[in-house]
């Protein structure tokens, strides 16, 4: 599916997300990717065989709000 010319990581590697965007829809809150990967806003993921990737937004210390 990707045309570029250093390939860009295929929709079953484990860095899939890499790969470069084909379309972007922000107001939708999803893009494609070139390895036909549906990467949506939330972090999750629809692969272009069907399985679906939950979301896997990451938790650091910087994300982590603290009472007062």
């Amino acid at each position: 599916m990707c045309q570029h010319s250093s390939p860009c990581p295929t929709a079953d590697s484990a860095d899939r997300e890499a790969a470069q965007l084909v379309a972007h829809h922000p107001e939708q809150g999803w893009s494609l990717l070139c390895n036909g990967v549906l990467l949506f806003e939330d972090t999750g993921e629809l692969l272009p065989d069907g399985q679906i990737i939950a979301p896997h937004r990451p938790l650091g210390i910087e994300h982590v709000m603290t009472a007062a």
